[in-house]
């Protein structure tokens, strides 16, 4: 599977009120905040990709620490933060965060 080109330089490592302790999260910009995985807690179950209604996520082609094939973002944009990749997420490897400014309203 092929990513859109650039996706993976989009994707940060940064510190949040989610990721405090948690080291290593990459963190994606989507259009009301911002997308975390912590890639080496993934055991590539498949099911946020699988379930993702806009197919925002697939199947990344490396593999992480564990051996498994986590999950990456392939479409930022399309992603309307319905939160249901954190819903499927066995490991909790995945969440959404709003961004500051769109939680006042």
């Amino acid at each position: 599977m092929t990513t859109k080109k650039g996706v993976e330089d989009r994707a940060t490592h940064h510190a949040s009120r989610v990721t405090e302790g948690k080291e290593g999260a990459k963190r994606w910009v989507v259009p009301k905040g911002y997308l975390y995985l912590l890639e080496d807690t993934c055991k590539g179950c498949g099911f946020c990709y699988t379930f993702c209604p806009k197919k925002v996520l697939a199947q990344a082609e490396h593999f992480n620490a564990k051996g498994y094939h986590p999950p990456e973002v392939v479409d930022a944009e399309a992603c309307v933060m319905c939160r249901f990749c954190e819903a499927v997420c066995p490991e909790f490897a995945i969440w959404l965060e709003e961004a500051e400014d769109a939680e006042g309203g």
